[in-house]
């Protein structure tokens, strides 16, 4: 009776380590399949860059599958897509030196968005706006330290509208795209990590 008992405390704990790995593997099936995601996004802006007039302004596309990343399968999934698409995206198209302007952005930009997703106060357009003003801010605060001169901060104010204005845009997409993915299996709770 004990060894019964035995073998059935053992496949219980068996059967969850299988959901656990299983759990796993699907978060990092999807970071890949969101990490390429966002280089294809990272891709298009380099083959048809948008101009407008003031160097630094970018639309963000692939920040848009870090945000959904965040809200839909967590925050540590989301930063690690988040750095797997800055190393990967710097190695493809734009070379080591933009790749410290990235990661300036992109780190500060993702610690705002975290911080303020966690409070619970603030909608996805309002954490996006946030982020797209941070990753603006640590870019140009990245270059000024790298050219040693705070006249490049003349560039603040139009990179901050800027930021403001495509997180917004980007913050409104990815609450359509959250809603569409919650209608299927991908999101749903037990379907992969939802870790906060």
């Amino acid at each position: 009776m004990r060894h019964i008992r035995k073998k059935e405390k053992t496949a219980g704990i068996q059967n969850r380590d299988g959901r656990s790995l299983a759990r796993k593997a699907y978060g990092i099936s999807l970071c890949a399949v969101l990490t390429a995601l966002a280089l294809i996004f990272s891709y298009i802006e380099a083959l048809i860059p948008f101009q407008f007039g003031i160097p630094g302004i970018k639309l963000g596309l692939s920040n848009l599958v870090v945000l959904v990343a965040l809200y839909g399968i967590g925050a540590s999934y989301a930063f690690g897509v988040n750095m797997a698409r800055i190393l990967l995206s710097a190695l493809l198209f734009s070379g080591v030196s933009a790749m410290i302007y990235s990661l300036a952005g992109g780190l500060l930009s993702f610690a705002v968005m975290y911080a303020l997703k966690k409070t619970g106060l603030f909608s996805p357009a309002g954490v996006s706006m946030a982020g797209g003003v941070m990753h603006n801010a640590g870019q140009l605060t990245a270059a000024a330290l790298i050219v040693e001169t705070a006249q490049i901060y003349l560039y603040l104010p139009a990179l901050l509208i800027s930021g403001m204005v495509t997180g917004i845009l980007l913050g409104i997409a990815s609450v359509w795209i959250l809603g569409r993915l919650e209608k299927t299996s991908l999101l749903r709770s037990g379907a992969g990590p939802r870790g906060r």
